[in-house]
């Protein structure tokens, strides 16, 4: 684990904690609870409540808005507070689609950006959502953000849909257009080691309502073919979190909305569509469509219990004041106790997040810490994506200035490519791998590190898996 983060319980670690006592193990269980948010929170600095969320709760995550976001800087400053403050490494997200929802914007120091209608209808150009895509993400690596809240993958099926096509959130009326847009904004974002998130599940693209107002029934709307997209991204390997709408569909579940369903979630996305990542529901603390139906413990209850993973809030507070993920965790603590949520749920959405949270915020190269701030005594390797396709990028990190070599060989022990060859300061170091030319398979990258101080040398070794 970098330096930074608290070491009470890093990464992983509750996962293979033993539970030796009934206290101890309640607090393994609101640690573990705790993963399952992203909140927002006001203002251009940590506020006490989201600072005691993140260093004493184990909050998952925080979501950037648009009233967080005053220039470059403060946000690189914002970002790297978050970060020291979390007791587990953080989603740290923003909702950075173009143009109308662009969190990063002209209007606080970055660039005007153009909407998915634009590039997908209009321009009807890949080539262009990839540059604007290859801009974004690195607008966000650079400030410090982990996660991005996009693409959008709704079908344009009514124009004047007030939450997606009236506002240009969709690519195309054309679900394969979708999917190969959507496809070319998700590759420029792994290539810099950031997660993205499709949305909104099962498909907002029909709706005539905003869920913000009202709950939208899409029954006699809503299509098949909307599913097209999430079927062609989770084939290519490409989807790290899918979001889930509030929407009402009866030919999917004629009792519950889409993100408060098992027939929708666990059925229809799980087990018709083959998805076993992250899912996270759109947002629960503004959405009338779900709080003035179910009201804000229930439908947690319900969606956890539908097989989400994070639930998503806006804001960290209760309307007096107090810590919203205090109460959550209690609400949800006290449900598992009664059996209304059963501990396998808990349990299943934690290993799923911890995962997400290994393969792209620490990818396997921290090593094991024995207090806060330790640097590491040997050179760690690593990539991300990994699975990968069609490009990785090889991460590196050294404890002293050395000599590397750096190479990519198949299983049969045949040179691939040499990545880096020479001398390297110490910190970590970045270097892409373009699989493009390469056959689905298992490779191995291996760094050969001589520090210069004379002292002893060593070989480290990660697997590459390239999936086509």
């Amino acid at each position: 684990m970098r330096a930074g983060y608290k070491t009470a319980f890093p990464l992983l670690m509750l996962l293979t904690l033993s539970l030796q006592s009934s206290s101890f193990s309640d607090d393994i269980l609101r640690k573990k609870i705790a993963q399952m948010f992203i909140l927002g929170f006001s203002g251009t600095t940590l506020s006490d409540t989201i600072r005691a969320d993140l260093a004493a709760r184990n909050l998952g995550g925080v979501i950037f808005m648009g009233a967080n976001c005053a220039s470059p800087v403060q946000i690189q400053n914002l970002t790297a507070a978050v970060r020291s403050s979390a007791q587990t490494p953080p989603f740290i997200a923003v909702d950075e689609e173009g143009d109308l929802v662009a969190r990063l914007n002209a209007g606080n120091g970055f660039s005007a950006t153009v909407s998915e209608y634009q590039l997908g209808t209009v321009w009807h150009s890949t080539d262009s959502t990839a540059h604007q895509a290859a801009t974004m993400s690195g607008w966000l690596r650079s400030s410090g953000f982990t996660t991005d809240f996009a693409p959008v993958v709704d079908v344009n099926v009514n124009p004047q849909s007030p939450a997606i096509g009236a506002l240009g959130r969709s690519y195309s009326s054309n679900p394969q257009t979708v999917a190969l847009h959507s496809q070319a904004f998700i590759d420029q974002f792994h290539v810099r080691g950031l997660m993205t998130t499709l949305k909104h599940f099962p498909g907002h693209g029909s709706a005539t309502t905003d869920s913000h107002q009202q709950l939208p029934d899409i029954t006699g709307t809503w299509a098949d073919s909307e599913l097209i997209p999430y079927r062609s991204l989770i084939g290519s390997h490409s989807v790290d979190m899918v979001m889930v709408g509030h929407l009402y569909n009866a030919h999917i579940d004629s009792l519950y909305p889409t993100s408060l369903s098992k027939r929708a979630i666990t059925g229809l996305l799980r087990d018709t569509l083959g998805y076993q990542g992250v899912v996270i529901t759109d947002d629960l603390y503004n959405m009338k469509a779900i709080t003035d139906l179910y009201g804000r413990e229930e439908a947690a209850s319900l969606s956890i219990n539908a097989g989400t993973d994070i639930l998503l809030y806006v804001s960290n507070l209760m309307e007096n004041g107090t810590s919203l993920l205090h109460h959550m965790i209690d609400t949800i603590e006290a449900r598992v106790t009664s059996g209304a949520i059963p501990m396998s749920r808990i349990d299943e959405s934690y290993q799923r997040i911890q995962a997400l949270k290994a393969r792209y915020i620490l990818n396997s190269l921290s090593p094991p810490l024995t207090g806060p701030g330790v640097l590491p005594t040997r050179a760690t390797l690593g990539n991300y994506p990994n699975p990968f396709n069609p490009a990785t990028v090889l991460r590196y990190d050294l404890p002293q200035k050395s000599r590397v070599h750096l190479a990519v060989y198949n299983m049969l022990g045949q040179l691939v490519g040499t990545l880096a060859d020479g001398v390297a300061d110490p910190g970590t170091h970045e270097i892409r791998f373009d699989g493009n030319d390469r056959a689905t398979g298992v490779y191995l990258a291996r760094l050969e590190v001589r520090p210069l101080d004379g002292s002893e040398g060593h070989t480290v070794t990660t697997k590459l898996i390239l999936i086509r």
